[in-house]
């Protein structure tokens, strides 16, 4: 199905519907691992409230005008920082993730580029080295660990 994806600067009072499609885009690695506890199932509106006064948010939406996918991040001593990138279960699969990604590169401008992924994502890890982001650093946790790429 080809659908028209616009990725735009997310407002404020989005972040509640923002939050929401974290939650349900990570819901199924919790669900496989049963970890209910990873960062953007806990994370409060507050602190993503928080985060928006620091980092540039990127939406993804339909062509209805539907919020279905969203990344953030901020730039920090030339590095720009890619943190949590989430699509709708519903739109996942068809490169929405990439375009949000991409075009945070092209609004955080920096000299290098970092970006994390669980261990437990392999498909995630795959998706950054296809974006030309190469492995720099590995830090395992008790239940879980963290692949950290850059370029």
């Amino acid at each position: 199905m080809n659908r028209k994806i616009t990725i735009c600067r997310a407002e404020k009072q989005e972040l509640k519907t923002i939050l929401d499609i974290q939650r349900l885009a990570f819901q199924r690695e919790a669900e496989e691992y049963n970890d209910f506890l990873i960062e953007p199932l806990t994370q409060s509106l507050e602190e993503v409230e928080k985060e928006f006064e620091y980092m540039i948010f990127l939406k993804a939406i339909d062509e209805n005008g539907k919020i279905i996918g969203s990344t953030r991040g901020f730039i920090e001593n030339g590095t720009s920082y890619i943190r949590t990138t989430s699509v709708h279960p519903d739109y996942q699969g068809i490169g929405i993730g990439s375009k949000l990604i991409q075009a945070l590169e092209e609004v955080n401008l920096a000299s290098r580029y970092e970006i994390s992924a669980s261990i437990r994502c392999p498909q995630n890890i795959k998706l950054y080295e296809k974006l030309g982001f190469v492995r720099f650093k590995e830090i395992k946790t008790e239940n879980n660990g963290f692949i950290y790429l850059e370029k």
